[in-house]
C-alpha cells in the first residue's frame, strides 16, 4: 500500500476505509517509569496541547483547546463535578440569587444518561407528566448525549412564558415520548401536612429548603394528640444539609446523624443529634422512591440505621456526594466533588442508594367491590339501576354523582386506594402504634 501524504501528529490518518499508522514524534521514550512525576505529566500534557494547536482540521484558539481539555477533565471525575465557562458561570449565579424561569425538575447523571430525579410537585414539569426515572434524550432539537449536566440545565432554564420540547425515554414504553413545557417562575410550598383518620400525622416533604426543619415542628406542635407519622419524601431531590440534618434530629435523641468525608481535612464533619426537643417515641414510616436524592436520602438512611422509621418504598437515587463551586477567576469555575456522605452504619449512598426495609412498587390498591355491600338507604336505588339495565331503560333516579371536594386536610380512604405505598405505610404504621400501646 502507498503511504498517504500528510499525517495527523498523534500517529494515525483517517480515510473512508482504514485508519493508517504513520510515523510521529513519540510523547515519552520506550520504557517509560510506572511513576510519571508531575513535571513529566505536564510535559506531556503541553505538547498534546501544542500537536493539538497545530495539526487540528479547524483553528482553535489556545483558550478553547484549554478549556475543551478542562471540560473533559471535569467529565472523566465523576457525573457532578463540570466546568463553568463565563457564560454557565454567570447563569448559576442567576439561578441562586434571582427568580429565572425553569420546569421544575431536578436532573442528574446516571449511567451517562440525563435522567429525571424528581419532578417538583405543582411545577410545569410535574403537570406534564415527567417521572422520576425518565431519561432525557433532547431539549428541543438537542441530542443530550455527551452533554454535561450544567450544559442541560442551562437549555432548559429560560424566559418564563416560552416553550420547551424534551424527548423522554420511559421504562416499559415501547417509544420515546415527547413532552412540550411552557416554562415558569418556581415557587414552592416544601412542606405539606394532612391526616390519616384522626391520629396519623401525614408530612410531605418536597424539597429541603431552609423553612422545613420550622415547618415539621410547626406541625408536630399542631398535632399534639398524633399517635404516628408519616414521613414522605418520595420525589424529593434534596436541598440543604442542614435541614436534613435538623429533620433527622427532631426524632433522634442521640449518636452520628450523618458524616462528610475528603481527601481535605478541614471539609471532614460529623453531624450528631442532640436530646432536646426530640420525639423519640413516636412511631415512624418514611415513604421513599427513585425520585428520593441527597438531602432526603440522608434523612431516610439515617432514620434507617438508627432502627428510628421504618423505611417503605423503592430503592432511592443515590445522590450522596459534596459539590462546591471554586471560582478560577472573576469569570470562571469549577464545580467539584470534594467529599461524600456516609451513615451512621458507615454506608455510603453515592450510586447504592437507600433500599427500603419493605420495598413497595407504587400503583393502585386493587379493591373487589361487593355491590350488595350498600347501605340499607342505597340499595333500593342500587337495584332499580340493575333493572333498568336488564329492561334497557335508564332509571329515572340515576345521576352522575360529582366527587365532593375534600376541604379538610384529611387523606380519604379512595386517596390511600390511589397509592398502594402509602397505604402500605399506614397499616405498618397502625400496627407499630398498637404494638406501643400494647407494652
Amino acid at each position: 500500500m502507498k503511504k498517504k501524504r500528510g499525517f495527523i501528529a498523534a500517529g494515525f490518518l483517517s480515510t473512508a476505509a482504514a485508519l493508517t499508522l504513520v510515523t510521529a514524534p513519540t510523547l515519552f521514550a520506550k520504557g517509560e517509569p510506572a511513576t510519571v512525576s508531575k513535571l513529566e505529566a505536564l510535559t506531556k500534557f503541553t505538547k498534546v496541547i501544542g500537536i493539538v494547536e497545530k495539526y487540528y482540521v479547524d483553528d482553535l484558539t489556545i483558550n478553547q483547546i484549554i478549556n475543551k481539555s478542562i471540560k473533559g477533565l471535569m467529565q472523566n471525575l465523576d457525573a457532578h463535578s463540570s466546568f463553568l465557562d463565563a457564560k454557565s458561570f454567570k447563569e448559576m449565579k442567576i439561578q441562586t440569587s434571582g427568580e429565572f424561569g425553569g420546569l421544575g425538575v431536578t436532573v442528574g447523571m446516571r449511567d451517562g444518561a440525563l435522567t429525571v430525579i424528581a419532578p417538583l410537585e405543582g411545577t410545569p414539569a410535574y403537570k406534564a407528566g415527567l417521572k422520576a426515572g425518565d431519561i432525557i434524550l433532547k431539549i428541543d432539537d438537542k441530542s443530550t448525549l455527551n452533554m454535561t449536566l450544567d450544559e442541560a440545565v442551562n437549555l432548559m432554564r429560560g424566559k418564563p412564558g416560552t416553550k420547551i420540547v424534551l424527548t423522554i425515554v420511559r421504562k416499559n414504553e415501547p417509544k420515546p415520548i415527547v413532552v412540550t413545557i411552557v416554562r415558569a417562575v418556581i415557587k414552592i410550598q416544601s412542606v405539606y401536612t394532612k391526616k390519616v383518620g384522626s391520629d396519623i400525622l401525614y408530612i410531605r416533604v418536597v424539597s429541603f429548603d431552609k423553612k422545613v426543619v420550622k415547618d415539621i415542628k410547626k406541625a408536630l406542635a399542631d398535632n399534639p394528640s398524633a399517635k404516628g407519622i408519616i414521613l414522605d419524601l418520595r420525589n424529593n431531590p434534596g436541598g440543604l444539609l442542614d435541614q436534613a440534618v435538623g429533620t433527622v434530629d427532631l426524632f433522634v435523641g442521640k449518636g452520628i446523624i450523618v458524616s462528610q468525608k475528603g481527601r481535605v481535612k478541614s471539609e471532614n464533619e460529623v453531624y450528631y443529634a442532640h436530646e432536646k426537643g426530640t420525639h423519640k417515641k413516636i412511631p415512624m414510616v418514611v415513604l421513599v422512591n427513585g425520585g428520593s436524592a441527597s438531602a432526603s436520602e440522608i434523612v431516610s438512611g439515617s432514620l434507617q440505621d438508627h432502627r428510628r422509621a421504618v423505611i417503605v418504598g423503592e430503592k432511592t437515587f443515590g445522590k450522596g456526594s459534596v459539590q462546591i463551586i471554586m471560582p478560577i477567576d472573576k469569570t470562571e469555575a469549577l464545580r467539584l466533588t470534594i467529599a461524600r456522605y456516609y451513615l451512621p452504619s458507615g454506608r455510603t449512598i453515592q450510586a447504592v442508594g437507600v433500599t427500603p426495609d419493605i420495598v413497595v412498587p407504587f400503583g393502585k390498591v386493587q379493591v373487589e367491590e361487593d355491590a350488595f355491600a350498600l347501605k340499607e338507604a342505597e340499595l333500593k336505588e342500587h337495584l332499580e339501576n340493575e333493572l333498568a339495565k336488564i329492561d334497557g331503560k335508564k332509571s329515572d333516579k340515576t345521576k352522575t354523582k360529582k366527587p365532593t371536594p375534600n376541604k379538610e386536610k384529611i387523606i380519604t380512604k379512595e386517596e390511600l386506594n390511589e397509592d398502594n405505598q402509602l397505604k402500605e405505610g399506614v397499616d405498618i404504621l397502625r400496627a407499630l402504634i398498637i404494638t406501643q400501646e400494647r407494652k
